[in-house]
């Protein structure tokens, strides 16, 4: 999600607070601030210049307030007191923040503006970054939400600390945001930083960000954000089953051409028909994304959950699922984990990436990770067998507590005319071998793989608004079911079921 826009007038830390949060709902938690510069000093005078000049007292101010009602904590940065400059005072602050919004349950927003270390407090100041990074990561193991906005410009420790570890993050269109400072490589190598490296739209393309965002959407996105992220877990409404049917007995070969329809509904369709509150994620967090591979927050019914959906419309000939889409999908499980979310995957691929590229990037290695980790998640886990399944780049995201599929969905090693050229040195076996390894739905319900079919009147292209409708319902009532199961037990019927199967 991206909102070009100029970048406007840099706000202080209270200045963002009053724009961000609800009408007279600001709090503050700071105390006063302790003399960390010896009287006389010029360090003594550079802080007391910095007060007068930003009005604030310190380059972090803390403090709660609410969004949309909701209340929150909030860390934010003050660029006008040294360049926001991080010192002693300023990390205590913000670990203080961090703390005391655990204890207190509160999700927290936080928004840094800073040229990064303090430079007149030195090493002290730098292994500051230590603690403010355990007392982030002791509030994420708590299941909390932490919302990040990078504002122009967040560089150096800050970034490489609590400005990078949010499970959301966004920035200000235009800011400048990086690790090194410019300055310093222009002076160390005598040459000038390439330009536009440092941008926020340049890590939005590189999957480094989720969103580009004016202050003035922050807000709504946050409201969303926190309407999936604090959802409830338990106690969720019963969804009666939807009702099952009398399958036709379609041939496999059928039901693989139905699926390959360009007018088939896909993962953004389901979203956009069956869900509420969607929220796109955007790449790995770690300078990759695939866009064959969507990651999103959403609620189906009042289940919140973790999305994670092969896109059909993504996936071409030219670029079809890469080892990067399986890395995005790995973060939406450590997404899931940390947030204590239920994860959704969606299958829908003609098949991982056959390349060069692919095996450099370790494709084999990222199926593998995920059916590791997907298979051990704590989280209540469903799938989504939606159109196309083929070979390991759909197995990866199969694993789960219940698997769904749509009548003319199918699973398969290989597709079928790649089979037909392996057994028969030509594709024109493809059918024959399609119902001889049993891809279709109803021979995978069969064999235990998945756990119920949902049908098509008599195809998802023909009715994308009933279909997704319906398979929405199957989905929340999966989700409410498992929400009353106890974790371990899950779990330990999970692994189960997977020992049964090959």
């Amino acid at each position: 999600m991206s909102v070009p826009a100029k970048r406007a007038r840099r706000l202080g830390g209270l200045e963002l607070a009053t724009v961000v949060l609800d009408p007279d709902s600001w709090v503050s938690w700071d105390g006063p601030v302790r003399d960390v510069a010896p009287e006389g000093s010029a360090y003594a005078a550079e802080l007391a210049a910095a007060r007068e000049r930003s009005g604030a007292d310190e380059a972090i101010i803390t403090g709660e307030g609410r969004i949309r009602g909701r209340r929150v904590a909030l860390i934010a940065g003050e660029f006008r007191f040294l360049a926001g400059s991080i010192g002693s005072t300023a990390a205590e602050r913000v670990v203080l923040a961090f703390e005391r919004a655990r204890r207190e349950e509160l999700p927290l927003f936080a928004a840094p503006s800073s040229g990064g270390t303090r430079m007149q407090e030195g090493t002290p100041a730098f292994v500051g970054m230590v603690k403010i990074s355990a007392a982030c990561a002791e509030f994420k193991e708590a299941g909390l939400p932490y919302l990040v906005y990078l504002r122009h410009p967040t560089t150096g420790g800050v970034f490489a600390s609590w400005g990078s570890l949010g499970h959301v993050t966004v920035a200000e269109p235009g800011a400048m945001i990086g690790f090194l400072g410019a300055r310093v490589y222009e002076a160390l190598y005598d040459h000038p930083f390439p330009e536009g490296v440092q941008t926020a739209e340049n890590l939005f393309d590189h999957g480094l960000i989720d969103a580009i965002l004016p202050v003035e959407a922050l807000a709504e996105v946050a409201d969303r954000a926190l309407t999936v992220l604090t959802g409830p877990r338990q106690d969720l409404p019963d969804v009666p089953e939807v009702p099952k049917e009398q399958l036709p007995d379609t041939p496999a070969w059928e039901s693989i051409t139905r699926s390959r329809r360009t007018d088939r509904p896909g993962v953004r369709a389901l979203l956009r028909l069956g869900a509420t509150d969607v929220l796109p994620l955007h790449g790995t967090g770690q300078g990759e994304y695939d866009p064959g591979m969507l990651m999103a927050l959403a609620r189906f019914g009042g289940a919140p959950c973790i999305v994670l959906g092969q896109d059909r419309d993504r996936q071409t000939f030219d670029e079809p699922l890469s080892p990067k889409g399986l890395r995005v999908a790995r973060r939406g499980m450590k997404l899931a984990h940390e947030l204590k979310l239920p994860l959704v995957s969606i299958i829908d691929t003609a098949g991982a990436a056959l390349s060069k590229e692919a095996e450099e990037g370790g494709m084999a290695g990222e199926i593998a990770r995920c059916l590791a980790e997907l298979v051990m998640l704590d989280a209540p886990t469903v799938c989504v067998l939606l159109g196309q399944g083929t070979g390991g780049g759909a197995l990866a995201v199969m694993p789960a507590d219940r698997v769904i599929s749509a009548q003319h969905s199918w699973l398969s090693p290989l597709p079928p005319e790649g089979a037909s050229a392996i057994l028969h040195r030509d594709t024109s076996h493809a059918p024959e071998l399609a119902t001889s390894q049993r891809v279709r739905s109803l021979d995978l319900l069969r064999a235990g793989i998945v756990d119920r079919i949902v049908a098509e009147h008599p195809d998802a292209a023909d009715e994308p608004e009933d279909f997704c409708r319906r398979m929405s319902q199957a989905i929340q009532h999966e989700l409410a079911t498992l929400a009353r199961e106890d974790p371990a037990a899950r779990l330990a019927a999970r692994l189960e079921r997977y020992r049964r199967l090959g």
